[in-house]
């Protein structure tokens, strides 16, 4: 009788869980969004404040192409140049890189907040930690990206008939829009971070190995648009990472990358 009374308390406590974690949840909801708010202030300040320095961050993006020079991984100006004469593919990897960048972020961090409360915290402050690791590196050394350098197509600018992302920002995004953050790309490192969080919550095997898919679409897409370097989405990994690790050891949380595929 003693352990059936037990076992239905551990039983009760362990379903108590979820409605504790929901109801923190609940609470928190204000501040996400003040804090979701400072992160769009900064990011709009970092625009304004590196607008005008286009010609120290024409000379680092020079810098770049030498050092992918040296290693043999200048394929920018090819690639783009590809992409350039194919009409339906320049299209598609415009929409694709003015879109997913901000709903597919946007909309992960919504799952996990809605399905996963319990990881929330973790993959939120991982987000915001990268983020504002990556401000700082645009406000210190600001990077032009290939499409303003000579010999470069501009594929947003050439396709911007088609859609809204002449200036590679949402409709009514051009505020948010730093056109000399290039280093690191966080188009490429938000969706490290969408890959990870996914493989945080899903189950799945198939689903937890799909999710990479996001990542490598996105690294060629920022490639052959010519809005990044290939050192570009290097750093965007390695930001990502290094936000996780200290994430980890500030806060100790159920790891991602603890769990298999």
């Amino acid at each position: 009788m003693a352990k059936g009374v037990q076992g239905g308390s551990a039983r009760r406590r362990t379903a108590a869980r979820p409605r504790t974690v929901v109801r923190r949840r609940d609470a928190r909801g204000p501040r996400e969004l003040v804090l979701l708010g400072a992160l769009f202030v900064a990011y709009s300040f970092t625009r304004l404040a590196a607008a005008d320095d286009v010609g120290s961050a024409v000379h680092v993006a020079s810098r770049v192409v030498g050092i992918e020079g040296f290693f043999g991984l200048d394929v920018e100006r090819a690639v783009a140049t590809w992409t350039s004469a194919h009409l339906a593919v320049a299209v598609v990897c415009s929409g694709f890189y003015a879109i997913a960048h901000y709903v597919v972020t946007a909309t992960v961090l919504l799952h996990v907040w809605v399905r996963h409360p319990e990881h929330y915290r973790h993959v939120r402050d991982v987000l915001v930690v990268a983020t504002l690791a990556a401000l700082v590196v645009y406000l210190v050394l600001p990077t032009a990206p290939p499409r303003l350098l000579p010999g470069y197509p501009d594929i947003l600018g050439q396709t911007a008939g088609w859609g809204w992302w002449g200036d590679a920002a949402p409709p009514g995004g051009g505020g948010i829009t730093n056109q000399l953050a290039a280093m690191p790309s966080m188009h490429v490192g938000w969706a490290i971070w969408v890959a990870l969080a996914l493989r945080t919550c899903w189950q799945g095997v198939a689903a937890r190995r799909l999710v990479w898919l996001y990542p490598v679409v996105t690294s060629l897409v920022v490639v052959a648009t010519a809005n990044h370097w290939v050192l570009d989405a290097v750093m965007g990994v390695v930001f990502v990472g290094l936000a996780s690790a200290v994430v980890r050891q500030r806060s100790a949380p159920t790891s991602w990358a603890a769990s298999s595929p």
